[in-house]
This record gives C-alpha cells, sequence and structure tokens, in this order.
C-alpha cells in the first residue's frame, strides 16, 4: 500500500477547505463558542480540529471509509492482517480482546499476574475467570520479571481448557517477555495468545529494538500509541493475525465498549504517526536510541545513580530490553524512587513516568533529543547532594515472594459485585478482597478482587503509602481500611 498517504487526516484537511459548518456535535462549533479563556489555554487549533467524526468529516454512512483506509495502512506498516483505531485508549482494545477470545468460555483466560489493572478490570467487565500465570518475582531488584514460556507451558498444563492467553511485554520497567516463545506453547494446543503491548507501539519500526509481538507470533497485539508514538493520549491500535481469531468478532466485542462520540483528534494523529513512521522511523528511532544510549552513560557516571540493563534481562524470561526506558536505581542515594521524584518535579520542573521504592524510570521517546536529555541528566547530578538532606524515608516492609501470590478464592466480578464492607487495615488478614489496590504508576495491582489478603502483603501496601506510594483505585486510598467481600 502507499504509505505516504493518511486517508483521515487528509479528510479533516479535507474538511477545513471545504468550509463546512454542522449543525451536530460538538456543540463548540470548531471553537466559536468556546470561552477565550479556555481557548487562550488550549489553543484555537485544539477546537478546530474537534469534529463530528460520521456526519462531519465522513458522511452519515462513512461512505468514504476513511477509518477503515487508515485502518488499513496501519495494519500493511506492520504487518498485521488487520488493524483497528479505538479512541478510549489500550485499556479498552485488551478488554475487547479478551472478550473475543474468552468472552463466554467457562475454561477461562491464562492471565499473567503481573498484568495492568484494565486487565483486571476487563476480568470485572466481562466476567473471564482468570487462570494466573506467575510472573518470576526478583527478590534482589524487588521486581517481577515476564513469565518465561515453562510457566505459560506449566499454566496450561494445570488449565487445559482455557480459551487462550494473556501476557504483557514490554513491561514496566521495559523488560520483554519470550513471546516467540510463549507463542509457540499457545499454538501447540491451538490456542490464541494476546499480547498487552501497550509500550510498544514504537517496535515495528526499528530493527535495534525488542522484537514486535506480530513478528513473534502473537495472535492479538494492543499498543498506546500515545505511550511511545505520536499521538494523543487515549490513542490505541489493536492488531490481529493468524487463523485462531476472528476480526470482525474482535471489532463487534470493542464496539459493546466503545464510545459513539470518537475524537477526530486522535484518529487523524494515529493516521498520521503511522505514515511518518512508516517513511522514517528508522531514522528516526534511531536518533532517539542514540539520544538515550548517551543519557545512560551520563547518567551512570553520576556516583550514587546505576542505570539498570543488563541485570534486566536473561533472568528466565526477560528476553530482550527497550533501551529509551532508562531505569535509575537511586537506592545508593539513601532515598526513595518517590522523594526523587517528587524533588525532581519540584525543583526542576521535570517528571517521569514511574517511580518505587528505589527507582526512577526516565522514558525516552522519538521527540528527545541531546537539549531535553542534558536537561535531565544536569538535574541528575544534583540529586545525590540534594537527597542527602531528604527526610528520611519511613521503612517499606518489601514482600516475599509468596506474599505477593495471593489465593484467589472467588472470580474477580463476583467479588466486586458482592455485598462488601469495610474494615480496618488490622483486621483484613484472611478476608477477600473486593477491591482492586494497585500501586500507581506502575499501574499492576498487588491485590486483585476475590484474592485472599495476607499480612505481608498488608504490610507491604499499607507502609508503602506511609513512604509516597500512591493507590489511587482503592476506596481508602489511606488505606486504613480495606473493602472486602463481607
Amino acid at each position: 500500500m502507499d504509505q505516504s498517504r493518511a486517508p483521515f487526516l487528509d479528510a479533516v484537511a479535507a474538511y477545513h477547505r471545504a468550509d463546512r459548518y454542522g449543525f451536530t456535535p460538538p456543540a463548540h462549533r470548531r471553537g466559536a463558542g468556546v470561552d477565550p479563556r479556555v481557548r487562550d489555554v488550549l489553543g484555537a487549533d485544539s477546537f478546530r480540529s474537534d469534529l463530528l467524526a460520521s456526519g462531519g468529516v465522513d458522511d452519515r454512512s462513512s461512505s468514504h471509509g476513511y477509518l477503515t483506509d487508515a485502518e488499513n495502512l496501519m495494519a500493511d506498516a506492520v504487518g498485521a492482517r488487520s488493524a483497528f483505531f479505538s479512541t478510549c485508549g489500550s485499556s479498552l482494545s485488551v478488554k475487547a480482546a479478551m472478550m473475543a477470545v474468552a468472552g463466554n468460555d467457562p475454561g477461562g483466560l491464562l492471565v499473567a499476574r503481573d498484568s495492568h489493572k484494565s486487565i483486571v478490570a476487563g476480568l470485572i467487565f466481562s466476567g473471564v475467570t482468570p487462570r494466573w500465570i506467575a510472573p518470576r518475582w526478583d527478590t534482589d531488584l524487588h521486581l517481577s520479571h515476564p513469565p518465561s514460556p515453562d510457566r505459560v507451558r506449566r499454566a496450561w498444563e494445570e488449565n487445559p481448557d482455557a480459551a487462550g492467553a494473556l501476557v504483557v511485554s514490554p513491561s514496566p520497567y521495559g523488560t520483554c517477555a519470550d513471546i516467540a516463545g510463549i507463542a509457540e506453547v499457545c499454538h501447540e494446543r491451538g490456542k490464541p495468545l494476546i499480547v498487552d503491548e501497550a509500550w510498544g507501539a514504537h517496535l515495528p519500526f526499528h530493527d535495534e529494538l525488542p522484537t514486535w509481538a506480530m513478528d513473534a507470533g502473537a495472535d492479538i497485539c494492543v499498543v498506546s500509541v500515545h505511550k511511545m508514538g505520536a499521538g494523543f493520549e487515549q490513542g490505541s491500535v489493536y492488531h490481529v493475525q493468524g487463523d485462531l481469531v476472528d476480526d470482525r468478532h474482535v471489532a463487534m466485542c470493542a464496539d459493546l465498549l466503545m464510545t459513539t462520540s470518537p475524537n477526530v483528534l486522535v484518529y487523524a494523529a494515529m493516521d498520521g504517526w503511522r505514515r511518518q513512521m512508516a517513511q522514517h522511523g528508522t531514522e528516526i528511532l534511531g536518533a532517539a536510541l542514540a539520544v538515550a544510549d548517551r543519557a545512560r552513560r551520563d547518567i551512570e557516571a553520576v556516583a550514587g545513580l546505576e542505570v539498570m540493563d543488563e541485570e534486566l534481562i536473561g533472568a528466565e524470561a526477560s528476553h530482550e530490553l527497550d533501551r529509551l526506558q532508562v531505569l535509575i536505581d537511586v537506592s545508593a542515594t539513601g532515598a526513595t524512587g518517590y522523594a526523587c521524584a517528587d524533588w525532581l518535579r519540584r525543583e526542576h520542573r521535570l517528571d517521569v513516568g514511574l517511580s518505587d521504592h528505589r527507582r526512577i524510570l526516565a522514558t525516552f521517546s522519538l521527540a528527545d533529543t541531546r537539549e531535553t536529555a542534558t536537561r535531565l541528566v544536569r538535574a541528575l547530578r544534583e540529586l545525590p547532594s540534594a537527597a542527602a538532606d531528604f527526610s528520611e524515608a519511613p521503612r517499606i516492609d518489601l514482600p516475599d515472594p509468596a506474599d505477593l501470590s495471593l489465593r484467589t478464592v472467588m472470580t474477580p466480578r463476583d467479588a466486586f459485585f458482592v455485598e462488601t464492607e469495610c474494615i480496618p487495615a488490622a483486621r483484613a488478614v484472611g478476608r477477600v478482597a473486593a477491591e482492586q489496590i494497585t500501586p500507581y504508576p506502575p499501574g499492576i495491582p498487588a491485590v486483585v478482587p476475590g484474592e485472599e489478603l495476607s499480612e505481608g502483603v498488608i504490610d507491604y501496601l499499607t507502609t508503602g503509602v506511609a513512604a509516597g506510594m500512591n493507590i489511587p483505585d482503592a476506596a481508602d486510598t489511606s488505606l486504613e481500611t480495606f473493602r472486602v467481600v463481607r
């Protein structure tokens, strides 16, 4: 296909040239009705291109097929059979994939336990029963590595009737699973593999990046264009290939969840980004990798900071590393990652994407340059001396791996919707959780509805909150109380 085209983006441009006017939503009429104080902050152009998709950019029956054309170009660019755009983020796309594969299957779905909270939300929404695949917990680094093909095989042996499997790769730390090995294990049984590759939209476009899930044999792959591409927030694409998944069924499941008022800005930006990557991705991402590699060396040279790389891969299942994800261990400074992230924001107006009890993560992208990297490096050179004056960090009770492997007592859906009560943390041990409890970022639930709370995980979460951990989805974000099944 002609990858120089951007049909949806061009359709928006044609709408403007034709001077169309719609007596339809959105009611602001391309910004004419917007309060000038709002327009001054958000910009006139953002409202000018906030248009109706069907009955606006396209006609009421979408007969021009601008969106379908853009999706076909995306599939062609990355080597998938089909691609579908979502303006509701990968949170929607992965739910649609789960429902399409296992929506009414009593065997449930093999799901990596290090999955994002959006996947757990999909389990609650759909009623799909999770058959958990245990990741490998690293007791030295206190993080989880992706599940290996052997662990996936064991999960299949324990749950031979499951409808398919779902794994997350890359992880929030940039580590990638052995997708080819996992796909082979699934396909031996004639079952599909879903990969939540939200952090991997860029992977098809440069050979030095980790293996793209479609190239490794995945049947459905979900990516977030806004995370590592040049799209607006909420822009997501899911790709389908092989003969184990019905494309139209996946699309119908997505339609159940999708908004009927999709954001044209999100569609158009994804279309334009695909064209940019198809034409210039190797050059652009190559430059970004060079910037990130230089930053890695500069940060590593700062006493008290350690850039993590080789220790993240080769550990059972962490197969490859996205080197645009620069993970920095700050523990030698005596400060937590939470305190360091707060200091960077307060003193240098720099935000990092992830922080935990001992690390911060700087995510580089196609937009970063030597200048933006230098700004980060200069700030980090000041961090060790500044950290000496930080208030002493409260102690976090780091969990034993056994404490993170909670016993599943009920399905997430049943536990979420039954009668519940809130009880003090001191009385929650042994009770069945009725809520997700998710340190965010990275957004991986420590507790899933239906799991039996252990003393270790309660201590980890409550001491973590005291040290700065953010738990936005708990009923009581202070975690003085836990929501449990009555």
